[in-house]
């Protein structure tokens, strides 16, 4: 038996191999890198008419009573106080009900109803938003809301809010789901051996176990709620601006709504000075608002996170 040195080149691979996994790299890096840049490219086209709108604007007019943009009445308290309403009452639906289907499908249902439920689930995620627009405006309105509540109006927030969580459920649900299942089995093993039930181990065991993917999953669905248009649009009303309110059984306008009313039926944007240009200015509004809770998820996943 011969010794020698060991040649580090020979460690390496073939050629080919790592000529392979480096054109793999850079094609990673390089989409890593466009979507930085599409990202940057949006918000300067946001930001320099949205400048424009603030330098011709007066600021009072940003705190008006209402969002009446073609008036010349700015107040994005409105806006900004619908989105939150909306969102609110969609993640008080999806929230509940995507995190108690993915404690099923990850703890409860067997792998075949597995395989048969969650794509079932999921077909409302493929569902257009405009159907479950017309779904909200004629049936959740009147047969849920205006039932529990007599001085609602046929147009609301709250009936647009049900069915922004009919939408977000399945996005919670599905990233939730995954959170779960990647607690490793044997902490679900050594609960078991323990003694504790199968409840037991769900709700202190794995459930804090993957709080951080349940988290991410909240702010995912919230992100999704926010940045939902169509059944909005067509559910909740004002659609030619609205007052400030924050009762969800009267109509109201979202941010994403607004700019949808204000620009849809023609390609010039008519009304006072600022109008078109505050398109501009809600956009990037809503833009840093969907930044900011990617930053908060991120940072609070990367807290809390738990390494096995």
């Amino acid at each position: 038996m011969t010794s020698g040195a060991i040649d580090i080149g020979a460690l390496q691979g073939s050629p080919q191999r790592r000529r392979r996994e480096s054109l793999i790299l850079r094609a990673f890096q390089l989409a890593a890198a466009l979507s930085v840049l599409i990202s940057a490219g949006i918000v300067f086209s946001l930001l320099g008419e949205a400048i424009v709108f603030l330098s011709n604007v007066d600021l009072s007019q940003l705190f008006a009573g209402g969002w009446y943009p073609r008036r010349g009445e700015f107040g994005i308290a409105t806006i900004v106080t619908g989105t939150m309403v909306v969102t609110l009452v969609g993640m008080v639906v999806a929230a509940p009900l995507g995190l108690a289907a993915a404690v099923y499908l990850s703890e409860y249902a067997k792998p075949r109803v597995r395989r048969t439920v969650k794509p079932i689930l999921e077909i409302l995620a493929g569902i257009p938003s405009v159907v479950i627009g017309f779904f909200a405006l004629t049936w959740i309105s009147p047969e849920v809301i205006q039932r529990f509540f007599n001085d609602a109006s046929a147009f609301n927030m709250a009936a647009a809010g049900l069915g922004v969580g009919i939408l977000v459920t399945p996005l919670v649900a599905s990233v939730a789901e995954d959170a779960l299942r990647s607690v490793p089995q044997a902490l679900r093993e050594a609960s078991v051996g323990m003694g504790a039930r199968k409840r037991t181990t769900t709700l202190q065991i794995v459930l804090p176990a993957a709080v951080s993917g349940i988290v991410a999953a909240f702010i995912i669905g919230m992100s999704r709620a926010i940045g939902e248009t169509m059944v909005v649009a067509i559910a909740a009303g004002g659609t030619g601006g609205s007052a400030f309110t924050v009762d969800p059984t009267g109509p109201g306008q979202t941010m994403t709504a607004a700019m949808t009313a204000l620009a849809v039926g023609s390609d010039q944007v008519r009304g006072t000075d600022g109008t078109f240009q505050s398109l501009f200015f809600v956009g990037l509004l809503l833009f840093f608002i969907t930044l900011t809770l990617n930053i908060l998820s991120e940072r609070f996943v990367r807290r809390v996170r738990q390494k096995y």
